[in-house]
């Protein structure tokens, strides 16, 4: 008998998502955020389903070996990011999936310096990085560090908390504790939510790329599956939630008979969306696991292929230049 894989994670909206996709039960999944493997684990309960997992996270690895001892030639596991997807066999796929959350585990790691109560050097990376959140703080301009506040954290005091990095780094290393005081000296408010929510968002997503691997990701996963493929995805924030809203909802309308339209995208759809919003957590979800109150679950079925995402990727170009500024140094 097969052991059972333990999960130390709550796969949100899991039962939302399995009913989506579970008509096309019988085929290959990829799953772009193996993390615990939640999402695996329900998919592949089903004898005639196979996963092909990946993840950028190299921690995750040890997991993933439990899942290639238990369901043998139905799972495989890849260390890649989602812009790299395009290496995968897309031979009987029927869906790809994307939970961009982090796992409890990867959240609870201090040394990650994901979490604001993380101690010593600032850290942030999830695996196959170019450089550390440290870098940022230690190297980047005020007026660059201004915008990635701003734009990845839309953070209102953005000018003020860049401001006193600047000034706090020169007499000082900034540690992801110092980088907590700053933030807190600014906003003296209490919120609901962390004051340190906003900055630490804008940080990773920056360390991490997360927009432009976002928008290839999904671009790629379009361009993998077959007609009738779903791409699912489950977001925690208002910025992935519109790059995903307006990928599904401009490519599911047909264009107008204009002339200075490139006649590959004229009177065509390219994907069907059975909902126009998105499927949010119940009450019960919410009360068992807090953290997934901020998710949203869209999905759309794939109608026709070559579809030209060039109006998508202008949509977003400024949230692409922002993740390519420049360091000082």
């Amino acid at each position: 008998m097969n052991a059972t894989i333990k999960l130390e994670h709550f796969p949100v909206l899991l039962n939302e998502l399995v009913s989506i996709i579970s008509p096309l039960y019988g085929g290959t999944f990829i799953d772009c955020t193996f993390g615990d493997g939640g999402y695996s684990d329900k998919i592949l309960q089903n004898v005639s389903n196979k996963v092909l997992a990946i993840d950028r996270d190299k921690s995750v690895k040890a997991k993933a070996e439990k899942f290639l001892y238990k369901y043998k030639q139905r799972f495989k596991f890849y260390n890649i990011k989602f812009s790299q997807i395009n290496k995968i066999s897309n031979k009987d796929l029927k869906g790809v999936i994307f939970d961009l959350g982090y796992s409890l585990k990867q959240i609870s790691d201090l040394n990650r310096g994901i979490s604001f109560k993380s101690k010593g050097k600032l850290d942030m990376r999830m695996g196959i990085n170019n450089y550390s959140c440290d870098k940022v703080v230690t190297n980047m301009s005020q007026k660059n560090l201004y915008k990635i506040f701003k734009f990845f954290g839309e953070e209102k005091y953005s000018k003020l908390i860049s401001k006193k990095i600047i000034d706090v780094r020169k007499k000082k290393k900034i540690s992801t504790e110092e980088l907590v005081k700053i933030i807190e000296s600014i906003k003296t408010k209490k919120n609901r939510r962390n004051n340190s929510t906003k900055i630490f968002q804008a940080l990773r997503i920056f360390v991490n790329k997360e927009i432009s691997e976002l928008i290839i990701g999904l671009i790629s996963a379009y361009n993998l599956l077959p007609v009738g493929g779903i791409i699912a995805v489950v977001t925690f924030h208002s910025i992935e939630d519109k790059i995903v809203k307006f990928f599904f909802k401009e490519y599911s309308e047909i264009k107008n008979n204009s002339r200075y339209l490139p006649k590959n995208i004229l009177n065509k759809k390219y994907f069907l969306l059975n909902k126009k919003k998105p499927i949010v957590p119940t009450t019960e979800e919410i009360n068992k696991n807090p953290p997934s109150r901020s998710a949203k679950l869209r999905y759309a079925i794939k109608l026709n292929n070559d579809c030209d995402f060039s109006e998508f990727k202008k949509k977003f170009n400024y949230l692409l230049d922002i993740e390519n500024l420049q360091f000082d140094d």
